[in-house]
């Protein structure tokens, strides 16, 4: 069975006797601390730690084409202030993995929607030349496919900022609507170019939101069923329409208010769930939402730090959960620079080894 079989069996509860090897990402400063402590500068990471990507992802471009042009505005040996690709100006460190710290936006209010709307459209050009050899090559790696759904919140608030994003959905929903509906129907038609390649399934669609800080997400409940949900309704439809029952998105930060809503829009699978830092377990998802929801994630990252015994029992405490099925486990986030990297094949070591 090699990786997507497994992850298919797993998600769909069926029979298999083992969790995949995942390795996923890690911050930059990780990756100094392991290299000191001798990982191969530059060395293929998932060879040397005998571990498989989470999932071989295809997709079109999907965010603004064409892109604004970057302007530099500052720059030093530490940082660059530039306004990017997306009209966001930011300064951004040279040294150092961090969020860059956002100091304006092209895309304050819903006067300056037209601009980014015009650059959110279907075109050729958002094809790269060899976009059938990319197609071919995920569906002949053994990892499960996933194809991207775009973001019908998160990029909206990163082109303009929480604050005039809050501003915006109260000053002008219909807008807020309309760069839902607009996103969601790029989405759509980027599944279909990546399904309309593929000889078989395409395994998931996973999109990216990151649209909640630790006390909750930054769009209410109500204000998600009224403008947000009919587009991923519509995204839903879509993958279904190619034979795709796995939607996935991945929000950082305490999004438990809008877990039931998103599985009442036809989202049906999380990853992050960031167990350490708001404590929502996979076990206590599971519990709240049922068998419905599937969970990608679920590892506490945090105990990675904290010595080989924390490992054991954060591992343990899962072996119920993914027995169950529906329960993909890995770290849920970028491994931190306080993780020792023989904890961490230790960690792998301990996966590689499971069966049920």
């Amino acid at each position: 069975m090699n990786a997507r079989e497994l992850f298919g069996n797993i998600l769909h509860y069926g029979e298999f006797d083992r969790m995949p090897v995942i390795h996923w990402a890690l911050w930059q400063e990780t990756r100094e601390r392991w290299e000191r402590e001798g990982m191969p500068p530059g060395v293929n990471q998932h060879r040397y730690f005998d571990a498989v990507p989470q999932w071989a992802g295809i997709s079109p471009h999907l965010s603004i084409y064409p892109p604004f042009e970057v302007e530099v505005v500052e720059e030093t040996d530490e940082y660059v202030v530039q306004r990017d690709e997306s009209g966001v100006l930011q300064k951004t460190w040279k040294n150092q993995g961090s969020v860059p710290h956002y100091l304006d936006w092209k895309f304050k209010t819903a006067k300056d929607w037209p601009a980014y709307k015009e650059r959110l459209q279907p075109d050729p050009g958002r094809l790269p030349d060899d976009f059938d050899d990319r197609v071919r090559e995920a569906e002949e790696s053994g990892l499960p496919v996933s194809v991207r759904t775009a973001s019908l919140m998160g990029w909206v608030r990163n082109w303009m900022g929480v604050e005039n994003m809050c501003f915006m959905m109260y000053d002008d929903p219909n807008c807020f609507a309309d760069t839902v509906e607009t996103l969601s129907d790029l989405a759509c038609w980027g599944i279909d170019q990546v399904a309309s390649r593929m000889k078989g399934r395409i395994d998931i669609g996973h999109g990216w939101e990151d649209i909640a800080g630790s006390t909750g997400p930054f769009v209410s409940p109500d204000l998600f069923e009224k403008y947000v949900a009919p587009g991923y309704r519509k995204i839903r439809a879509k993958l279904e329409e190619h034979g795709v029952d796995i939607y996935s998105v991945d929000s950082d930060g305490n999004v438990e208010a809008l877990i039931g809503p998103w599985l009442a829009a036809g989202v049906n699978c999380m990853f992050p769930l960031e167990p350490g830092t708001w404590k929502m377990t996979p076990e206590k998802a599971r519990a709240k939402y049922g068998r419905d929801l599937l969970i990608i994630g679920g590892f506490d990252k945090l105990a990675l730090e904290r010595g080989r015994d924390a490992i054991d029992a954060e591992f343990e405490s899962h072996i119920s959960l993914m027995k169950e099925g529906g329960f993909v486990m890995m770290p849920d986030h970028l491994i931190t620079p306080g993780v020792p990297l023989d904890d961490y094949k230790y960690y792998l070591d301990k996966v590689r080894e499971l069966r049920f």
